[in-house]
């Protein structure tokens, strides 16, 4: 038997088209099993989940059949709640599917807290520049003291109390400077 007349036997064809048509139950069966398992025709839209608190959003996300998870805090904000919802991944209005974890960043309790750098001896808008660009805000408040120094730095005070080298306050508090008055010896 020749191999032209082996390609146009009977036999030959039968086995082409049972192995097309299985190809084809294969392939439609397959795209039936996958839409079904992935649910590719769901869509839920990401409800907006800014400054909730976690009960909030607990509740809000399992009404939708959706899971989260908190994977960070952010920098405090105080124009959001304590430890209620800055950011989400998937943003709002972005379509998922059930069971989708949305990722969550929350907004700490308070600010951190930060150390009191050493600025004795530092003129005034030195140690200003400095407690500014630490995180602290500086106060208007100043408290002279006799020193040779006019308006050296001799000490820092928060709240009426005077800070030590390595205290730690939380980021933004008003830091108030003691200084030189120039006329001391």
């Amino acid at each position: 038997m020749s191999v032209i007349k082996f390609l146009i036997s009977r036999s030959f064809l039968k086995q082409l088209i049972i192995a097309f048509v299985s190809l084809l139950l294969l392939v439609f069966g397959l795209k039936f099993w996958l839409d079904i398992t992935t649910n590719h025709a769901q869509k839920i839209q990401v409800p907006n989940l800014e400054k909730m608190s976690l009960e909030e959003v607990r509740q809000k996300l399992t009404e939708l059949n959706l899971d989260f998870k908190v994977i960070d805090s952010a920098s405090y904000n105080p124009n959001y709640p304590n430890k209620s919802v800055i950011e989400q991944t998937p943003k709002t209005g972005d379509f998922v599917k059930e069971k989708r974890k949305i990722y969550l960043v929350l907004n700490p309790s308070k600010y951190r807290s930060l150390v009191v750098p050493d600025l004795n001896g530092r003129t005034k808008r030195q140690a200003s520049t400095e407690l500014k660009s630490s995180g602290f805000k500086v106060g208007t408040e100043y408290t002279y003291v006799p020193d040779i120094g006019k308006d050296v730095v001799r000490g820092l005070m928060f709240k009426n109390r005077k800070l030590k080298i390595g205290d730690k306050l939380p980021k933004n508090s008003t830091i108030e400077l003691i200084l030189g008055d120039g006329k001391g010896n």
